[in-house]
């Protein structure tokens, strides 16, 4: 089906792009709207499972996917071997990262480029002296690069034409759909904005699975001809077995691509998986490479915690990923900058919260934390505690800025002496009277707070009765006031 109307094509370009971001916080192409202000850290955030290259072929071929001829190295004289072995008439060398823009990427051995072509076996030796141990950098890495650990050796092939083929999952479908495009080889969110035309939509029923009237529509739409269009839609009918049998959420193909021998051949692929059924593809998700993950992001998995590093001195702790994503942004908004996104999420207990202050107490960037809850589901006191046994635990050196509201905000009260106070100006008055002469700690603005900010987390104040390390302070900013908890020596 041809997608001709404007809301269809969005809502097509939507499906593909949902996909895609999932991919950009592994890692891959592209990123969510609300990371784009923000350059992440260390290195490529990554959120759900991700495989290099040669893994997801390799799953490919035992589907019974057409693919290259291809052998893995991790040291220059195997893959010297296994250029020979393959005996083809060229053969690419592929640095393994799990980033994309290889070909254009750079090595810190001087080496120009992640993807190599050559018709000479003996290169490709040297090739990989100067990938392997290095690090390779591209405009989907960090700064330092990623150390590339693997390469792939593959037989290459000339490609006569080059399609767009993927599998996924569409909201708007309630179950997966087939899209292509004779397009392929290059960014189908360009195609579906310049060429929608192009863009072509089966909807798959999850009793049927693909039938073979839609196989063939779908190649016959690719473009493929005569004796090619069947061998192309058998191919589509092996990637969604495939997309089946491995409990993925996405299989793209691109490019799905035809040689002068007259063969359909899927020369590039990205799958991605449901996390949920990790129960029951536990091969799979034994292929997860944590070696390029961020330290701290796979520590924060441990505990159960969403957490993405980002570039910025102000540490994020908050419940949900919509009130995360605006906590960033009003602190962009006021002129400071993140340094993390982390979402709790709903039941979340008081070791979760003691470790989630472990992380952004070992971030060095970190000046200042911000406690941004929204006690729905979340328990108020739960938080309260967790941070408490943190203070008192983790010598917490920086400012802190607590907001809490709904459930349990006044937990507190049964178990310490408290002493409420509703407006900043109290604050100031009964417990810091000093404090409009402190004027060398973090300033932050809190606009988002109604009531006012103390109003539903006085609780809060028995910090004062722990330690002699934590002063409460009430700054004046411009027009406006700050909260925090000062360490003092």
């Amino acid at each position: 089906m041809v997608l001709h109307s404007d809301l269809f094509r969005v809502n097509m370009a939507a499906s593909i792009v949902s996909q895609t971001v999932a991919r950009g916080l592994r890692g891959a192409s592209a990123k969510h709207l609300f990371l784009d202000k923000f350059k992440c850290a260390r290195v490529s955030s990554r959120r759900w499972l991700n495989l290099q290259e040669y893994q997801s072929k390799k799953l490919m071929q035992e589907s019974g996917v057409t693919v290259q001829r291809f052998y893995v190295a991790d040291n220059a004289p195997d893959a010297l071997q296994a250029a020979k072995r393959l005996g083809a008439k060229e053969i690419v060398l592929k640095a393994q990262i799990l980033a994309g823009g290889r070909g254009k990427g750079v090595f810190d051995s001087g080496l120009k480029g992640g993807v190599h072509l050559t018709k000479d076996p003996s290169a490709v030796g040297e090739l990989a002296n100067r990938m392997l141990g290095y690090s390779l950098t591209t405009k989907q890495t960090p700064k330092e690069g990623v150390k590339v650990k693997t390469v792939m050796v593959a037989e290459a092939l000339d490609i006569t034409r080059e399609t767009y083929f993927a599998i996924l999952m569409d909201r708007a479908c309630n179950g997966p759909v087939m899209v292509g495009s004779p397009q392929g080889g290059m960014d189908i969110e360009e195609v579906a904005d310049k060429t929608p035309e192009l863009i072509f939509k089966e909807v798959i029923d999850i009793f049927e699975g693909v039938r073979d009237d839609q196989a063939l529509r779908m190649a016959a739409n690719l473009g493929f001809k005569g004796p090619l269009e069947r061998q192309a839609a058998d191919q589509i009918k092996r990637l969604y077995d495939l997309f089946l049998k491995v409990d993925a959420t996405q299989v793209e193909v691109n490019p799905l691509g035809e040689t002068p021998e007259g063969q359909v051949v899927c020369f590039d692929a990205k799958i991605n998986f449901d996390d949920n059924a990790e129960f029951r593809q536990k091969a799979v998700f034994a292929l997860d490479d944590m070696s390029e993950s961020d330290p701290t992001e796979t520590e924060a998995a441990k505990w159960d915690l969403k957490y993405i590093g980002l570039d910025g001195n102000i540490a994020c702790f908050v419940n949900g990923a919509g009130l995360a994503m605006a906590t960033c942004d009003i602190i962009d908004l006021h002129g400071g900058k993140p340094a993390n996104f982390l979402d709790l999420g709903g039941g979340v207990k008081e070791k979760q919260v003691y470790e989630a202050f472990k992380l952004l107490t070992a971030d060095p960037k970190v000046e200042a934390i911000l406690v941004n809850i929204f006690g729905g589901i979340v328990n108020c006191a739960i938080i309260a505690n967790g941070i408490t046994k943190a203070c008192r635990e983790l010598e917490l050196k920086v400012p802190l800025v607590v907001r809490l509201e709904g459930g349990y905000s006044t937990g507190g009260a049964t178990t310490t002496t408290l002493h409420p106070t509703y407006t900043l100006f109290d604050c100031s008055t009964h417990y810091h009277p000093r404090a409009l002469s402190v004027l060398d700690s973090i300033f932050l603005s809190l606009l988002f707070t109604s009531p006012p900010l103390l109003c539903h987390m006085h609780h809060f104040l028995h910090f004062l009765h722990l330690s002699t390390f934590y002063e409460l302070c009430v700054i004046s900013h411009g027009s406006h006031s700050i909260l925090f908890l000062n360490s003092v020596q």
